[in-house]
């Protein structure tokens, strides 16, 4: 256990909510940023985020806040678990209030639609630093605050800012492993989403196991292939911010993703299906962003493809499902490694 130290999270939500009780709990000063004044008023009266995390005690170290100055002035890591919508606007906000030595980590999966940018990428962009890490794997935050056991990885160029973050997290719940492949780690996180929706549309539609088996499978190959082709290191996917988070969020219906997916699986439009969840699902930003940049770089995914045809341009799930089962029979795995290297 490091000694104590100031922590700021920025976002209101469920798994910013559970990242920062967990500091907290580790005992460090944790200030949470959100926009909502009645959610810090109800934190500081009921220890709870009612809206997010119901019925989770938040620890006496968590002090909500709405003021962005006093959450990140000498905070020795951000974390910033801000939707991807509202990332960039609320990381420019906070530029007058950081200093060098800060380390700045993000939790959002989640894609810029007007750059393809990653969170990441964004707050180095906004902040001019290269202090910057990925916080990512199959993190449910319900489950997390059951205190299940959960793993997640924390992805930096610098090894001693892998290790603080490890200390600050990490408990006898949950473990935090390391890794320096930035962009693969961030990019698997965003693009699982997608096919989590996939996942709901075929349980909704009651397919069987091996359907299901299947379409997790082709969906690591597929995010793998379009990864590296972006210049991930394939080797990623295999970890929990590839498979893992692809799992749990394929299989589970607290991921917002998979749920959204099953409602429009049982006949709900799209619109129907969001406003139900009440809150955002990424995936359906990273379905129009992912689609639009495979078809400019040639990058085969047919189930991005065959998901875009049917929640924007009004294709049967079936006839959709028939062309895949038609489509290009491509290697099984891609990437493997060859006698002798």
């Amino acid at each position: 256990m490091t000694e104590s130290v100031k922590i700021a999270v920025l976002g209101g939500g469920s798994f910013g909510t559970a990242i920062a009780n967990i500091a907290a709990e580790n005992g460090h000063q944790v200030f949470q940023w959100m926009r909502n004044a009645e959610a810090v008023e109800e934190i500081l009266i009921t220890r709870q985020n009612q809206r997010y995390m119901p019925d989770y005690h938040l620890n006496e170290n968590l002090v909500p806040t709405t003021d962005l100055e006093q959450a990140v002035t000498d905070a020795v890591v951000v974390f910033v678990a801000i939707p991807s919508k509202s990332f960039r606007s609320v990381v420019s906000q906070i530029k007058p209030f950081i200093n060098d030595s800060q380390f700045f980590v993000s939790t959002t999966k989640g894609i810029e639609v007007e750059s393809f940018k990653l969170m990441s990428q964004i707050i180095q962009e906004e902040l001019d630093t290269e202090q910057v890490g990925v916080l990512s794997g199959p993190n449910l935050a319900k489950e997390i605050a059951k205190r299940h056991l959960t793993a997640s990885v924390i992805a930096s160029a610098d090894e001693d800012k892998c290790q603080l973050v490890q200390q600050l997290l990490s408990n006898d719940y949950f473990r935090v492993y390391a890794s320096n492949d930035n962009y693969g780690v961030e990019l698997g996180g965003a693009l699982k989403n997608i096919y989590a929706i996939i996942s709901g549309l075929a349980a909704a539609m009651g397919l069987g196991e091996n359907t299901k088996s299947m379409l997790i499978t082709r969906s690591l190959a597929e995010m793998s292939r379009f990864a590296v082709q972006l210049g991930a290191n394939p080797m990623t996917f295999l970890g929990l911010s590839g498979v893992g988070d692809l799992i749990v969020t394929c299989m589970s219906p607290l991921s917002r993703n998979y749920r959204v997916g099953c409602a429009i699986g049982k006949g709900k439009t799209l619109e129907q299906a969001v406003d139900e969840l009440g809150e955002v699902a990424e995936g359906i930003n990273t379905l129009k962003i992912v689609y639009d940049k495979a078809e400019e770089l040639g990058v085969y995914m047919p189930l991005v493809s065959g998901l875009y045809q049917v929640l924007y341009e009004g294709a049967q799930i079936k006839d959709v499902a028939r062309n895949l089962m038609l489509g290009a029979h491509k290697q099984d795995v891609e990437f493997a490694i060859k006698d002798g290297e």
